[in-house]
């Protein structure tokens, strides 16, 4: 068998359901059971058929011998038709009897009829063709022949309507096992069906799944094994989520502190350097050339310096802890956010779309939407090569959605090359996960949409 030729039956034998398996299985053996008895009936036939019509021949020349001797008084036209008479009660052969000069004078035993048997069958059953003379001898003096030939047309018929009655009563049998077989299948597997469902929701992570204890030994251990450990997922996954929640809450408090130490601490320092610069500055005017020019010179480098040092700040601090989260509307503060990104990027078209939202859903979630879209705007104005970029957030049913959507180069087709999952993006994913929310990046025509979604709030945190 060649390469190409068993790859195609595998293919028509590999993917198909179990049920569909077993049903070709079972009528598989049917046809191997059907075509064994199909061989025993013939072989059989053709034995018995061999030896009834054997035995019908036999008993022709006896049959001549007692007829000759009982009617040898009679004319012999009326010899002939007496023997033809007697003939015609015979089965399985064909009498034909010749006078003297060897022409028919009548036909006894079976005539050629109508036969219910088909060709094919008969060819199968029949046994070699058999032809046997009787001389006719009449006080001494020969009168004719009886020719006898084997005619086992009615015991080939009789086999086929029994093989043919066997057969249909098998064939019914056969369409009743199947049902049978095809209802029982379906109830013995369709709990198979149910784990390969429970396995599918596993894999999309809601480990809330169960599936009921069947009937079947075998398939009750699965599921109980399966129940088992969609539980201790499920109790892992909310440990995990719990821990996760506790690192982020830790995160931000640090970030936080870091934010309001640097607010206290650099900002009033700046403060004082700049004004110390100032008042320099001005004793620095009442001097006398080279020394005013002097120190007129290190003073504006001293304010340089300083500016420079808070623009720092502030950008630290908005990094740490974005202005006015928690004070203001999370919407106010996303328009600010995009507002931002727009007057940095130009030539970038960039929108944002906030539907009616809450003041704010939590801390946790509103710095998640918050870093989300930051880091969303990022990679879309610094990695897509994108002229238009448009952010979107609503809140639908009880779950906060957000798009950011841009008609820049797509994704890679290698993540090894172009954009590929970076830091930025594993960061969002892990912040996302962390509250039982979902990340997804879908490929767009144009471009490519980050979709988040997230809990609108996070059950209370338990105390350590």
């Amino acid at each position: 068998m060649s390469a190409p030729s068993r790859a195609g039956r595998l293919a028509l034998w590999s993917g198909r359901p179990m049920r569909a398996r077993l049903m070709v299985v079972v009528v598989l053996m049917n046809l191997l059971a059907a075509a064994i008895s199909g061989a025993v009936i013939i072989h059989k036939a053709r034995t018995a058929t061999e030896v009834e019509t054997a035995s019908s021949m036999a008993v022709v020349e006896p049959l001549v011998a007692e007829t000759l001797q009982a009617v040898q008084d009679a004319p012999l036209h009326g010899l002939f038709r007496t023997l033809a008479l007697r003939f015609r009660g015979l089965r399985h052969v064909r009498v034909t009897l010749l006078d003297s000069g060897n022409q028919p004078v009548e036909a006894g035993g079976r005539r050629e009829g109508t036969r219910r048997a088909p060709r094919w069958f008969a060819a199968l059953i029949a046994p070699p063709a058999q032809r046997h003379e009787v001389p006719l001898m009449l006080r001494g003096a020969r009168i004719g022949t009886a020719l006898v030939t084997a005619e086992p047309s009615d015991e080939i018929d009789e086999v086929w309507g029994y093989a043919l009655a066997l057969g249909l009563t098998g064939l019914s049998l056969s369409l009743a096992m199947l049902a049978i077989l095809s209802l029982a299948f379906g109830r013995i597997l369709s709990p198979l069906a149910q784990l390969a469902a429970g396995l599918t929701r596993l894999e999309q992570q809601d480990y809330d799944a169960r599936v009921g204890r069947p009937d079947t030994r075998e398939l009750a251990v699965i599921a109980t094994g399966f129940n088992r450990l969609a539980e201790a997922l499920g109790a892992a996954r909310a440990a995990n989520l719990r821990l996760t929640r506790r690192l982020l809450t830790a995160e931000e408090d640090e970030r936080r502190r870091t934010a309001l130490e640097l607010h206290d601490e650099f900002g009033p320092c700046l403060f004082a350097l700049e004004a110390n610069s100032s008042s320099i500055a001005r004793i620095a005017a009442t001097l006398d050339e080279p020394a005013r020019a002097r120190l007129t010179q290190r003073t504006d480098d001293i304010a340089a310096i300083v500016k420079r040092v808070q623009t720092i700040n502030r950008a630290l601090l908005n990094r740490l802890r974005p202005a006015g989260l928690g004070q203001v509307p999370l919407a106010r503060c996303l328009e600010l956010l995009v507002r931002e990104a727009a007057r940095h990027h130009p030539e970038v078209v960039v929108e944002g779309r906030f539907a009616p939202l809450k003041a704010g859903y939590g801390d946790l979630v509103d710095l998640t939407v918050y870093r989300c879209v930051q880091e969303g705007l990022t990679n879309a104005l610094r990695h897509a090569g994108a002229a238009r970029v448009t952010v979107a957030v609503a809140e639908e049913e009880g779950s906060l959605r957000l798009t950011v959507d841009d008609d820049g180069s797509g994704l890679a087709v290698d993540p090894g090359e172009g954009r590929g999952e970076g830091r930025g993006l594993a960061g969002m994913r892990e912040r996302v996960e962390g509250l039982g929310g979902r990340l997804a990046l879908v490929p767009r025509a144009p471009g490519t949409s980050l979709r988040i979604t997230l809990p609108a709030e996070t059950p209370e945190e338990e105390a350590p």
